[in-house]
């Protein structure tokens, strides 16, 4: 077994070339799909605080454009990499089209250390990556959104570094935003609430209910933090979470509204009175109904996958699973229900806030959430008829859903020459 890293991209490439094949793909359009459309590079000098200036490399991905503007979130950390974001815009590409929402996939990045930024310097940092990019991002063109290691307070500076290039006010320019700039009610808990939807729907399908079933969460950010909230107020129990400092467990079951307090108070799970520590890498393979990898790409590999004990694995976070894993927890029955479905919740929000932008009507948190259920569920219900009509994983059965919506869509527009 190899232990080289997995390059993201590759594992993109690699379900869609099976996936192109059980469903019979042309190969004109494949060769269109293995490639972004666009890929840009930018330098952002910035000054920093000190009074030096520091100068940070930034991407910005487009992989398909055909049923709609890009849509994909912006991500501030030091292992950002071109693949990466190629990888992230192309898993954005199947997953708007999984969920049936009219958007084409989409990602940027810059290579810097959030955590160690003033929010001047991020601030500065944001407004020039976005002067830099603005040409290829618009209400129409590209949307950002929030991403790992970016907030509201980030897609705010998005938004009004465009505006004034523009000298408009384009509110449907990104999504992510605080409410008084035209943010969505429920837009904050929405990827952990399609973590909660599909995880129940995976429960029914394995004829079990989601009330009692044990729970584990690898990763606690906004992702981890709300579907393990969420899950709980289902009635599920959490008995394991962890974050980058270490994880926690208790089999009779996690207090998570003193955790959530905990975590507020420390920034981490670690050091919560009422748990045991546990091995971080343990609770990948814990003996739990339910896991939820919530944090990085790779977790689930060839190596720890034959020890997963789970029933249900739903993938909170991008690529948490490596094409090498997915056979083997086919063959031991564990049911995964894949990143492109499973975190779609946070995009369909994100579209509901485009779509308000563009109309000027913003709708109750009430209605958001019962339009997220009705998506997520319809999504669902549509990846694992397509699973069982090609007799195949999953992930294989979103990537063909996903694949025969963007082909349609392609073939009805034909190529301009």
């Amino acid at each position: 077994m190899s232990n080289a890293p997995i390059n993201p991209y590759e594992a993109m490439q690699a379900s869609l070339r099976v996936a192109s094949e059980l469903y019979g793909l042309d190969d004109a359009l494949f060769k269109v799909f293995m490639a972004p459309t666009r890929s840009m590079i930018v330098s952002l000098p910035v000054l920093m605080d000190n009074g030096q200036w520091e100068v940070f490399t930034g991407y910005r991905v487009q992989h398909n454009l055909t049923r709609g503007p890009a849509k994909g979130g912006i991500r501030y950390d030091l292992n950002v990499t071109l693949d990466e974001v190629k990888a992230m815009a192309a898993w954005m590409t199947w997953k708007t089209a999984v969920v049936d929402v009219p958007f084409g996939g989409g990602k940027g990045g810059i290579v810097c250390d959030p955590n160690s930024l003033s929010m001047g310097e991020k601030e500065r940092l944001t407004r020039r990556y976005i002067a830099e990019i603005m040409d290829i991002i618009g209400p129409d063109r590209d949307v950002p959104a929030q991403d790992m290691g970016t907030d509201a307070q980030t897609m705010a500076w998005v938004l009004d570094t465009y505006n004034m290039h523009v000298r408009r006010t384009e509110n449907a320019v990104v999504t992510g935003k605080p409410l008084s700039l035209g943010g969505s009610l429920g837009r904050n808990e929405a990827t952990g609430r399609g973590v909660l939807i599909t995880a129940r729907e995976a429960m029914q399908r394995l004829g079990k209910p989601l009330a009692g079933a044990t729970v584990a969460v690898q990763g606690f950010g906004n992702v981890g933090s709300q579907a393990t909230r969420l899950l709980h107020e289902a009635g599920a129990r959490i008995i394991a979470v962890s974050d980058s400092k270490g994880a926690i467990k208790n089999d009779r079951g996690l207090d998570i509204h003193a955790l959530l307090k905990h975590v507020s108070e420390t920034k981490t799970v670690t050091g919560f009175k009422g748990a045991e520590a546990l091995d971080p890498a343990a609770l990948l393979t814990y003996q739990v109904d339910i896991l939820v990898p919530a944090a990085t790409e790779n977790q689930i590999t060839e190596d720890n996958a034959p020890k997963v004990r789970a029933k249900v694995i739903v993938e909170g976070a991008n690529g948490p699973t490596a094409p090498a894993a997915d056979p083997i927890l086919q063959e031991n029955g564990v049911l995964v229900v894949p990143d492109i479905l499973a975190n779609a919740g946070g995009v369909t929000v994100s579209y509901f806030e485009w779509v308000q932008n563009r109309q000027g009507f913003y709708w109750r948190e009430r209605e958001v959430n019962e339009r997220l259920v009705d998506y997520m569920t319809h999504a669902f219900q549509a990846t694992f008829a397509t699973t069982d009509k090609y007799k195949t994983n999953p992930r294989i059965g979103a990537y063909i859903l996903a694949l025969d919506r963007v082909a349609q869509a392609m073939k009805y527009r034909g190529f301009y020459a």
